[in-house]
């Protein structure tokens, strides 16, 4: 049995492999880990730029750790603070080796920082650099073992060299500097010369050029001393959020400090905790204390650059700006559905140095639709020979919607013409309007999943793991038999699914909200279903005790008080494989408990201990997260799989 908490579901491990940085710095501990390395990545966190810095030092003679090395290679830039026992330590100089194969073989930037020690010092080995490697040589001529005495010969002659290349290298020197002002020329440097990699993907941004530049417009006029508020509002799918993802990543280096909000509307739905956490991340993005916990969003900062993603409530907004004191040039942007949202906000209200713009996200024209289409179906810009009427037929019926042609066209790749005719005649079945047709286009990639296992995947993710650690869902959901290794690909080779950093797993709202209308269409009584995932659906169905084994997983978030339960009323559901409940006490006996399950969150139980007769052996995941549990009754094997009591 594994026994996790929900913060798992929600972010990747710590010692994630693939974690990507901007910065790696490398440094000698015993000389500036206190003082001026711990302020230069303070610096460089503060402006956006995600540094690695080893939390502990090597002893001498130690090999690199895997974690550092996997954090040079993931590094865009690498900033080497040459101090004076610098060169004392292997370590150091086995990152300086590593670091300079970067530089040479895949262009990473270097940046050596001369730290009250010689350039020329460095160059010729001298003083302090001399008298280290004169070390290292003295600890090989004692080496008896001829094999290692020959790789120490080999290793101090890489390390001469890696010193000598280093020190040819354009850098800094901080002799007679103040080291704020130095630290600040630094941060400067890199933020210009380093650029995080787009999160978004280039093909959806096909048709937005001159979106891209009446933004990157407004947000370089400096003229008025207000703070400059712009909506981009259009309906869903229209490509509002990827818009101004890309803005953020190009621009956000240019402000003192920046933070964005993805996801508004969808974090706050049914989670009672939701707006309150994205108000601390706000705030903790936007301020230099990144420790500070807040209620309410009044922290005085410098020129920021705010992104709000997907507002689709007066309450969000003004709970997420209020009527803060922003300094002057600073930029808001906010995507929404409802244009009227940000003029009636508080801040707009009461602030007269505000100044408001709207930006409407139109369709795509009809040329740019056609790159779009060609580019997702036949991997080009073009129409393949044969297919123009019918690639005019799909752009006629997607009217322009970049989620509608994206998704559509990832169906129809490498399909023959027949299969292209009677998709159009499918979707001129379906009911008319931009809504229903983006709809009947969702529903349509959908239904063409090839295998029950890749529909069953997609259903659980839309209704219970959207945004969750992939190697989490794959955990579970592997014990309930649904293959994801393959599912996950095809789900996303239909764009139905996105990978997003970190290894998360991301549905467009829209697609998610397809999944969920799918599982609500299996039948029209809530208890015949396979997924719960209405939180009133659920109470509904225990409170009258009528669920079935149709149901394989069951959701509840409540808003407010602690929801009473009885446990018989999950007694008849012997296919349950995931019950997932917030704030619920489920009171009675557990004998007749469902005893397949295989993921069972407990969030915020009141329960101090797990019930004795409770029996969980296919159990795989138990999420205790803000529970009052405190004791397991391990002396009953109920709770121990077959091999472990």
């Amino acid at each position: 049995m594994v026994i996790l908490t929900d913060d798992l579901e929600q972010s990747s491990s710590n010692n994630n492999r693939d974690e990507k940085y901007d910065v790696f710095l490398s440094f000698r501990g015993i000389d500036t880990r206190l003082n001026f390395t711990n302020h230069l990545h303070q610096a460089l966190e503060r402006n956006n730029l995600k540094t690695f810095l080893d939390k502990e030092d090597i002893p001498t003679g130690h090999f690199l750790k895997p974690e550092l090395e996997n954090a040079i290679k993931s590094s865009s830039a690498s900033v080497i603070v040459l101090s004076k026992n610098y060169a004392s330590s292997t370590w150091c100089l086995d990152e300086l080796v590593l670091i300079l194969d970067r530089h040479k073989n895949f262009n990473q930037i270097v940046i050596p920082i001369f730290y009250h020690v010689e350039p020329t010092d460095v160059r010729k080995q001298k003083n302090s650099f001399g008298d280290a490697m004169a070390k290292h040589k003295k600890t090989m001529m004692k080496e008896t073992n001829v094999f290692k005495k020959m790789q120490w010969a080999e290793k101090i002659k890489i390390w001469k060299e890696a010193i000598t290349q280093v020190s040819n290298l354009t850098g800094f020197d901080v002799k007679g500097r103040l080291e704020t002002e130095f630290i600040k020329e630094i941060v400067k440097d890199l933020s210009k010369r380093v650029r995080v990699p787009l999160r978004t993907s280039l093909p959806l941004l096909i048709g937005k050029e001159d979106a891209i530049e009446y933004i990157s417009s407004w947000l370089k006029d400096g003229s008025s001393n207000t703070v400059d508020i712009l909506s981009i509002y259009g309906m869903g799918g229209i490509g509002k959020s990827t818009l101004a993802k890309y803005i953020y990543d190009s621009y956000c280096r240019e402000f003192d400090t920046s933070s964005i909000v993805e996801d508004i509307s969808r974090k706050c739905v049914g989670n009672i905790n939701g707006l309150l956490d994205l108000k601390n991340q706000l705030c903790n993005d936007i301020s230099k204390a990144s420790s500070i916990q807040v209620h309410d969003v009044s922290v005085a900062c410098d020129k920021v650059l705010i992104v709000l993603d997907d507002i689709d409530s007066l309450d969000q907004l003004d709970a997420l700006l209020g009527s803060k004191d922003f300094n002057q040039g600073s930029k808001i942007i906010i995507t929404t559905r409802d244009m009227s949202l940000t003029e009636r906000c508080e801040l707009c209200k009461t602030k007269a140095e505000c100044r408001h713009t709207k930006y409407p996200l139109e369709h795509l024209s009809n040329d740019a639709s056609l790159k779009l289409l060609c580019h997702h179906a036949f991997n080009c810009e073009e129409f393949k020979d044969g297919y123009k009427v019918v690639s005019e037929e799909i752009l006629k019926y997607c009217e322009g919607h970049p989620l509608a042609l994206k998704v559509l066209g990832s169906n129809l790749y490498n399909r023959d013409l027949s299969y292209w005719e009677g998709c159009i005649k499918e979707l001129k079945k379906g009911p008319e309007g931009p809504v229903s047709r983006v709809n009947n286009i969702l529903k349509m990639s959908f239904d063409s999943l090839e295998s029950q296992n890749d529909k069953d995947l997609f259903k659980y993710i839309a209704c219970y793991f959207d945004e969750t650690y992939r190697p989490f869902v794959e955990i579970i959901l592997q014990a309930c038999n649904i293959n994801t290794g393959t599912g996950i690909q095809h789900l996303t080779d239909k764009c139905l699914l996105h990978i997003g950093r970190n290894d998360m797993l991301e549905m467009h709202s829209l697609i998610q909200e397809m999944g969920k209308y799918v599982v609500d269409l299996e039948y029209e009584n809530p208890e015949e279903r396979s997924l719960l995932w209405r939180t009133e659906d659920s109470i509904k169905v225990l409170k009258k005790k009528v669920g079935t084994r149709n149901i394989k997983a069951l959701g509840i978030r409540p808003r407010g008080s602690l929801l009473e339960l009885e446990t018989d009323a999950v007694s008849k559901m012997d296919n349950l494989k995931l019950l997932l409940l917030h704030d619920v006490l489920l009171k009675g006996s557990y004998e007749n408990f469902p005893k397949d399950l295989i993921y069972f969150r407990m969030y915020g139980s009141p329960l101090e201990s797990m019930p004795s007769e409770l029996q969980m052996k296919k159990l795989v995941v138990l999420s205790l997260s803000y529970s009052n549990i405190k004791s397991f009754d391990v002396s009953s094997n109920s709770m121990l799989p077959p091999g472990k009591r």
